[in-house]
C-alpha cells in the first residue's frame, strides 16, 4: 500500500463519526449494512452520513452497491487488511510477534487504561 494511501485512510479514520461508522461496517462483515440502518444505529442524519461515507469511500475503506433501492455499504476488507499489513510491517523488527513460549503474552492495555 502506497504511503499516500495509508495517510488518506489514516486521516479518514481519524475523525470521531467516521471511525464509528467504520467500524460498525467491519461489525457488520462482508454484507454491510444499509446506508438508513447505519444512520439509525449511530443517530446521524441523512446529509451528515452521506457526507461521512463518501470520505470514507474515497479513502478506499468503503464500498458501495445498489441493492434495489437501498445502498448498502461494506468495509473493504482488501483495503482494511493493507492497511494493518502497512502498520505492522516492520513491527518488532522483523521479527514474528507472536509469543515464542508457551505462557509469554505481550502485554496488552485495557481499553480502559488506553482512555485515561
Amino acid at each position: 500500500m502506497e504511503t499516500k494511501n495509508v495517510v488518506d485512510a489514516l486521516s479518514a479514520l481519524a475523525q470521531e463519526t467516521r471511525l464509528g461508522v467504520y467500524r460498525l461496517l467491519v461489525e457488520a462483515g462482508p454484507e454491510g449494512m444499509a446506508a438508513g440502518r447505519i444512520g439509525e444505529e449511530l443517530d446521524l442524519p441523512a446529509p451528515t452520513l452521506s457526507f461521512h461515507l463518501a470520505h470514507l469511500a474515497r479513502a478506499g475503506l468503503v464500498r458501495s452497491r445498489q441493492e434495489g433501492r437501498f445502498v448498502i455499504y461494506s468495509a473493504d476488507y482488501q483495503n482494511m487488511n493493507q492497511l494493518v499489513g502497512f502498520l505492522t510491517e516492520n513491527c518488532c523488527g522483523g521479527r514474528s510477534c507472536a509469543p515464542t513460549s508457551k505462557g509469554a503474552r505481550h502485554e496488552t492495555v485495557s481499553r480502559a487504561r488506553r482512555s485515561a
